[in-house]
């Protein structure tokens, strides 16, 4: 890549940090920062905002709002549970921020097959991409996730932590980014690998890691969402109780294929 068009991924990027940092502090406390630090600073506000307002909006919609309609009473968390679970989220969002920033470092320098605009390689092979894209994200975190329960070490250290949360009264969407730092990074990683292997746009790429904050929300509120093949809230609560089932992300396919689905049943729901 020529440098005219390296720094069409910097102006991008540089419109970012501005739009968020411009909006929550004092430009001198931010514009004389590196672009790295400023990348990753910007990935810290809008992670955090984001993780806090889609769980604690969605809880008080599940919990409150429709708590006659999804949960007895003594099955919601209790306020204790999802404040500890905030905590331990809290604690990772900047290492979980550091790795959106150095990808777009690698992006930025051209050491990935990422594009800035859409109209550089036209619209159907941007979602022949994109699918390609997912396939990936979808198989690498499949294995890595499965590899953090089957490598006893990596069970013990680093995933155990977030799987202190499994039944119904101690999953909260507060949990979806409960982990040990490492750990959430190491499930994300994936989302990396595909630059180097698929062309990628690059506001689809940050959007899309971004989603992750959403998604893993979404999947551990215990309600059973029953869209197919998706990897919903029933399936992964599953995962969290029988610990061998259901390593998937967004679809049960890898689970499917690979023999470690487990379709809940009519029993288990209902216990849910």
């Amino acid at each position: 890549m020529d440098d005219d068009y390296l720094k069409l991924f910097v102006e991008e990027t540089s419109f970012y940090n501005r739009a968020v940092l411009g909006a929550f502090l004092p430009e001198n406390v931010w514009s004389g920062l590196p672009h790295f630090l400023q990348g990753w600073l910007r990935c810290y506000i809008g992670g955090t905002l984001l993780y806090l307002l889609s769980a604690f909006l969605w809880s008080f919609y599940i919990y409150y709002f429709k708590r006659h309609l999804y949960f007895p009473k003594d099955t919601i968390p209790s306020n204790r549970a999802m404040l500890l679970q905030i905590g331990v989220s809290m604690k990772a969002m900047p290492c979980y921020s550091a790795l959106p920033a150095f990808s777009e470092y690698m992006i930025e320098h051209g050491w990935t097959k990422c594009y800035p605009r859409i109209s550089d390689v036209g619209f159907p092979l941007y979602l022949a991409y994109l699918i390609v894209y997912l396939v990936i994200v979808e198989f690498g975190i499949y294995w890595m996730h499965r590899e953090l329960h089957d490598i006893k070490p990596l069970y013990k250290y680093i995933h155990a932590t977030h799987h202190i949360y499994n039944k119904q009264n101690t999953l909260s969407p507060f949990a979806g980014l409960a982990f040990n730092p490492l750990d959430g990074i190491l499930q994300a990683v994936p989302h990396v690998i595909a630059l180097f292997l698929v062309p990628t746009h690059l506001m689809t790429h940050m959007i899309l890691l971004f989603v992750e904050g959403v998604w893993t929300a979404n999947i551990h509120d215990c309600i059973d969402g029953k869209v197919w093949p998706i990897m919903g809230a029933a399936y992964h609560t599953i995962h969290h109780t029988t610990y061998r089932h259901n390593y998937g992300h967004y679809t049960i396919w890898m689970d499917w294929m690979l023999g470690t689905l487990h379709k809940p049943t009519d029993d288990e729901l209902k216990k849910m």
